[in-house]
């Protein structure tokens, strides 16, 4: 039987749609020329943003990244649109925004779409701006020598954060002087064509440093069979429910809860050998359940997927959604980290959040 909630998105997208769309044809001014022209940019954007599903592969790379780019931008101007036309028919009912603003305008106009304007390109400046955060654990479990790991999340790497940023990243992972580098699922976006035509897995063999990662759910999206074959290609191992030790730590991964007869985190322990009496340090990409990893007792857990919403207001949402949806966290002696990613999914824009990578010092008590 289908979900209420699944019908009621559809319908409340429709009404949201129809009501930024009146509102636009109301408050340009310069008659119906004008009003059909803004109507159309609107419409064209919103067209990118539908069509382009599913089809991103059937189009010439070039073309598929314009379409992604010009759709998913539109998603987060749509989305601050809403907004802004919804405080100012606040402020009209409370008598403080006069009618005349919301009707034929000049400055209305320039208002609601210079505020939108600013704020996609401010979220864009911010986006690429990375984020270093620094962490040290102290364990009483035998280290042969400190430990330097560089953890990321979510790169979503594809149509639209391409091979150039995928270098500034590498080049940002090795200034750290890593003894490992993990990644916390989400390296491809959602699909592996363009890694694949761009070689981007040669960008990946520079890391100076043995990479271990964990699948996301967009490895899924991404076709995973294929996804496996890139991680190989750039000699990064993957953990899938399994375990490794790197220099006396334990390092686990588990699949992405994506794949429903994924192992509990009990049954991925009983059947790693060498995992006993180490430093722990679990891979699991959607930070929900993470009492397991409390019962389990593992010392230190890095998740991500959450993006924390990547724009506000969305990132109300995600907090209320997630036991945590960002930053450090503790469950008895289990430490967490839940990072909102060093790339993103969709617009390279950030509003309230940040792009992000961990630096983690693990050390002798």
């Amino acid at each position: 039987m289908r979900s209420p909630f699944l019908v009621l998105i559809p319908v409340l997208l429709i009404a949201a749609l129809a009501y930024a769309g009146w509102r636009l044809w109301r408050i340009v001014p310069f008659g119906w020329p004008v009003k059909l022209a803004a109507l159309l940019l609107f419409a064209a954007g919103a067209a990118a943003m539908f069509l382009g599903f599913g089809r991103f592969d059937r189009m010439p790379l070039g073309v598929a990244s314009a379409v992604y780019e010009v759709g998913n931008t539109w998603l987060i101007g749509f989305l601050y649109l809403l907004i802004a036309f919804a405080l100012m028919d606040l402020g009209r009912a409370a008598r403080v925004v006069p009618e005349g603003l919301l009707r034929d305008s000049v400055p209305g106009t320039l208002i609601v779409l210079g505020a939108v304007a600013l704020v996609l390109v401010s979220g864009g400046f911010h986006y690429h701006h990375n984020y270093r955060e620094e962490m040290t654990v102290r364990t009483d479990k035998p280290l042969e020598r400190p430990l330097r790991i560089v953890l990321a999340s979510d790169l979503h790497l594809g149509y639209h954060n391409r091979r150039p940023e995928l270098a500034r990243w590498i080049d940002l992972m090795n200034s750290e002087d890593p003894d490992l580098v993990l990644f916390g699922g989400d390296i491809i976006d959602i699909s592996v064509r363009p890694l694949l035509e761009g070689d981007y897995a040669a960008e990946f063999r520079r890391l100076q440093a043995p990479a271990v990662a964990a699948l996301g759910n967009h490895e899924y999206y991404s076709t995973e069979p294929r996804a496996e074959q890139f991680y190989k290609d750039a000699c990064i191992r993957l953990l899938r429910d399994s375990a490794a030790v790197f220099d006396g730590i334990a390092v686990i991964g588990r699949d992405d809860r994506t794949n429903a007869g994924r192992k509990s985190l009990a049954e991925i322990l009983q059947a790693s050998s060498g995992v006993d009496g180490r430093f722990t340090l679990l891979l699991d990409h959607q930070p929900y359940h993470l009492e397991e990893a409390e019962a389990c007792g593992i010392d230190f857990q890095f998740s991500g997927h959450t993006h924390r919403g990547q724009v506000w207001p969305i990132s109300w949402v995600t907090d209320v959604m997630y036991e945590k949806a960002w930053g450090s966290h503790s469950r008895g002696a289990t430490r967490y980290y839940v990072s909102s990613g060093l790339g993103i999914w969709g617009a390279k824009v950030r509003v309230g959040t940040r792009s992000e990578y961990l630096v983690l010092t693990v050390e002798p008590q």
